[in-house]
């Protein structure tokens, strides 16, 4: 049985690491009230930016951008979106795991990548994956602009021929408790052959709805990418509070178990020490 200046140490040290998982805990639940309203701020921009692309290629019947046309061929480029740091439980895992078995299931298992955040980076790297460009070390309320030479790096590959589809893998923000990996195309841009009903606006354009096209595809990915990074940012503070959450319990746990040890330690040497006392009395009433 361990002594009971081991268990109170042990206590001690239980208690620091219970402040620091508190302290990680509420940090992560502040930062995901920002990152909650900057996702549900960009997801209005993104559904009608692709109504805008349906009503225009629409428009230009005669014309078939690249961007539009499917390619014959699984040759595949990834955009993996992961967070810097960890302590976040499985998030980055399950992202990982989905993008694997999507590149196993649809392209043979190979794929060159495109990384947004350290874990996905270091992850590829330490299986030798072929990475064509990295956007690590974001902050806590990233632009677009520290995004935009991964996203133009992906798009070269594609304009140049090397990869017939683009895919995009990330953490969907749902709800606090619920986030869910996602793993989709982004090249080539699937658009409904019929326009959904509601989106009856009829756009007059100057220029030609080609020109417009031509503009619009570029940064309607950019967007596609840029709303992902922010839907990851905000599972990712998700997951590190309901963590940091879990550690706070458990240390907590910890600490009553660890309590009740030293009061088991701490009677057990004073029934020691009693029974000593005791025996040498009786042994000096013998003599």
């Amino acid at each position: 049985m361990p002594s009971l200046r081991d268990v109170r140490r042990r206590i001690r040290s239980v208690q620091n690491t219970q402040k620091i998982t508190k302290a990680m805990q509420v940090v992560a639940a502040t930062k995901l009230r920002r990152a909650q309203g900057a996702v549900q701020a960009t997801r209005p921009y993104a559904e009608k930016m692709l109504e805008v692309l349906e009503t225009t290629a629409e428009r230009a019947t005669e014309y078939r951008h690249p961007y539009l046309e499917r390619r014959e061929g699984d040759r595949a480029l990834v955009i993996l979106i992961t967070s810097d740091r960890g302590l976040c439980g499985a998030l980055n895992s399950n992202t990982l795991r989905a993008v694997n078995r999507y590149v196993n299931e649809h392209h043979g298992g190979t794929a060159k990548y495109v990384t947004i955040g350290r874990k996905g980076r270091d992850f590829m790297a330490r299986f030798r994956r072929e990475l064509v460009a990295d956007a690590s070390g974001l902050s806590d309320r990233p632009g677009i602009r520290p995004i935009l030479p991964a996203v133009h790096a992906a798009l070269a590959e594609y304009d140049r021929g090397e990869v017939d589809t683009v895919v995009m893998g990330y953490a969907r923000w749902v709800s606090t408790l619920r986030q869910e990996p996602v793993v989709h195309t982004l090249l080539p841009i699937a658009v409904p052959d019929e326009i959904p009903e509601g989106a009856t606006t009829d756009y007059l354009y100057e220029p030609e709805p080609e020109q417009v096209l031509d503009a619009l595809l570029p940064r309607y990915i950019e967007s596609q990418v840029y709303e992902a990074v922010l839907e990851n940012q905000a599972s990712f503070y998700s997951a590190q509070m309901i963590a940091m959450q879990n550690a706070t319990n458990a240390a907590g746990d910890m600490i009553k178990d660890l309590t009740l040890t030293a009061n088991k330690v701490r009677q057990a040497s004073i029934t020691s020490e009693l029974m000593e006392i005791v025996s040498g009395a009786e042994a000096l009433q013998g003599t």
